[in-house]
């Protein structure tokens, strides 16, 4: 089973460092991350959202494909993958695969000017997550986790429970 997990940084930069941290993690096969997003906002209050396409929309995109080649290859064939990818991405988005964007833009309405926050929706090893989060200094808005689990993160950035934002 797949958790969630969310956590802010008082610096602009820190959110996609830690990212890029998970994906060489990823890399390696010690974690799965099945869908991500940054989102930073600037000195200006100016909302960025890197908002990371997942594994479900990939798949749900090459099964409308795949079933558009073989539906519409008689009649016409280029049409027919265009139409079968943008169906099965829209299918796998619908099914609700992912990070919730409503619940991205609340948690970025909430955020100060200056700071980033990371959404991870994956699963793996804790201890190689708790490995790379050790270089870095957040808070935990918000966890899927167990409450052991919860409190090893939270240890494991440095976060005492004061959270602004």
């Amino acid at each position: 089973m797949s958790n969630l997990i969310v956590l802010a940084f008082d610096n602009p930069e820190e959110a996609g460092q830690v990212l890029q941290s998970l994906r060489q993690q990823s890399k390696q096969g010690t974690i799965s991350l099945n869908d991500t997003a940054v989102v930073v906002k600037d000195a200006d209050g100016k909302v960025h959202v890197d908002n990371q396409v997942s594994k479900g929309t990939w798949a749900g995109t090459g099964l409308g494909a795949l079933v558009g080649i073989l539906l519409g290859g008689l009649f016409f064939p280029v049409g027919g993958l265009l139409l079968g990818a943008g169906g099965g991405a829209l299918i796998a988005r619908l099914m609700d695969l992912g990070v919730d964007g409503k619940f991205v833009q609340d948690v970025s309405d909430h955020m100060q000017p200056g700071t980033s926050a990371l959404f991870i929706l994956g699963k793996g090893d804790p201890n190689v997550a708790l490995g790379v989060l050790r270089e870095h200094n957040g808070k935990v808005l918000q966890t899927t986790l167990s409450s052991e689990a919860e409190a090893n993160l939270k240890e494991a950035l440095g976060d005492k429970g004061e959270s602004d934002l």
